[in-house]
């Protein structure tokens, strides 16, 4: 789904925009983190947000990652689904990854203490916007 310029853009520690589609059918657009994995997007959510319900509703959802002083950005559009994060493994994983060390620990510590899941968004269209 990715060609290898998208992957190495998609690496980058880059905040996203995830859209899902509330109970009015408007667009609901919040700032998340994300990870690729293979031709899957990852994103780490706390399981009561408002995101998360209108995926269980209707899993139809984009992203849109950069675009920030002048580079390119790709909108992703998809399917979404709910999963569970065994461990915390991916909270603990992509906060390693966003933040600082000590940061990170830090808020692993304090996430802990939600209910954390995971979205993973199957691509169905990559828009590159240049």
């Amino acid at each position: 789904m990715f060609d290898d310029a998208a992957r190495e853009f998609l690496r980058k520690p880059l905040i996203a925009r995830i859209s899902t589609l509330d109970s009015d059918g408007y667009p609901h657009t919040v700032p998340v983190w994300f990870m690729l994995e293979g031709d899957e997007i990852i994103f780490i959510a706390e399981r009561r947000t408002k995101k998360v319900k209108n995926i269980r509703a209707n899993p139809k959802g984009s992203v849109s990652i950069g675009g920030e002083s002048g580079e390119s950005s790709y909108l992703i559009k998809g399917e979404m689904i709910v999963e569970e994060d065994p461990d915390y493994a991916w909270m603990k994983r992509m906060t390693r990854y966003y933040e600082a060390p000590e940061q990170a620990e830090k808020d692993i510590e304090t996430w802990l203490k939600f209910d954390m899941i995971i979205i993973r968004l199957k691509p169905t269209r990559v828009i590159k916007v240049v």
